[in-house]
């Protein structure tokens, strides 16, 4: 298996770090090749601009159109050129970040703004009265798998259906199926750590058994059971699930998972 790790902690001695190091060495043990694109260490630019695009830049900018335009030519930057050839290359991805302010830190998510080009990620595919593009399910990155490994400063409990924080699923749904879903890359359930602020060295085994653990049973576990956009669940083009189709009393963001 070829797996991408995509990396954001700026300290190499984190919680992160260790197990983005601890994922490196169980799957290449197991045989699998690893690539790490570690962004803190890359100097990763964060923000979208005209620079990005090059001579497929217009004035005014137009972020979407510019950026589709400079993949179609291969004008994009070297930078985003490299790691959309690393998700092309892979087929499990692992995102490995602390979960800052409700989300991915702001290096992560400039990542996902500046890879995920239009024609690269999104903007694929027919459009007619019986399809609405290539996503949600179908898309370039079809075929690959992803799982979040999450570090959370919190208990377990601030998280949960009626914790104050809301439940881990609703905050990383946005990530799941609005950013990773959407190209077609299959979901794992996420790896969440729950009060990480307050690790200590005596924790880390148990941590790590279990980290290992999930990582050599990628291959075999079940995703996230998002449903298809282009599989008849949702009306086109109004986008919206047919009447019935959901569990009695299932609501907000899990109407979209089929059980």
């Amino acid at each position: 298996m070829k797996t991408l790790i995509v990396y954001a902690h700026p300290e190499p001695r984190s919680l992160n770090g260790s197990l983005k190091d601890l994922a490196v060495a169980t799957l290449e043990k197991a045989g699998h090749e690893v690539r790490v694109s570690d962004l803190y260490a890359m100097r990763w630019k964060a923000v979208v601009d005209a620079g990005d695009f090059g001579p497929s830049a217009s004035s005014p900018l137009r972020v979407a159109a510019d950026s589709g335009r400079a993949f179609d030519t291969g004008t994009l930057t070297p930078d985003v050129r490299a790691e959309q050839e690393k998700l092309l290359w892979a087929e499990m991805i692992i995102f490995q970040f602390p979960l800052w302010w409700y989300t991915m830190p702001a290096i992560l998510k400039g990542w996902v703004d500046r890879v995920f080009t239009y024609h690269f990620a999104y903007g694929v595919g027919e459009h007619s009265d019986v399809k609405y593009g290539e996503r949600f399910g179908e898309g370039t990155l079809a075929g690959r798998r992803a799982l979040l490994s999450v570090t959370v400063g919190g208990p377990e409990s601030h998280y949960a259906e009626r914790g104050i924080n809301g439940p881990i699923d609703d905050l990383l749904f946005p990530i799941h199926h609005g950013i990773l879903y959407y190209p077609g890359i299959e979901v794992l359930p996420p790896f969440v750590l729950y009060g990480a602020d307050r690790t200590t060295g005596e924790d880390f085994p148990d941590i790590a058994k279990a980290w290992e653990q999930r990582l050599l049973t990628l291959e075999s576990t079940e995703p996230i059971a998002f449903r298809r956009q282009n599989s008849g669940d949702y009306e086109i083009p109004s986008l919206h699930l047919r009447e019935g189709l959901e569990p009695a009393g299932r609501s907000g963001f899990r109407l979209h998972v089929r059980t």
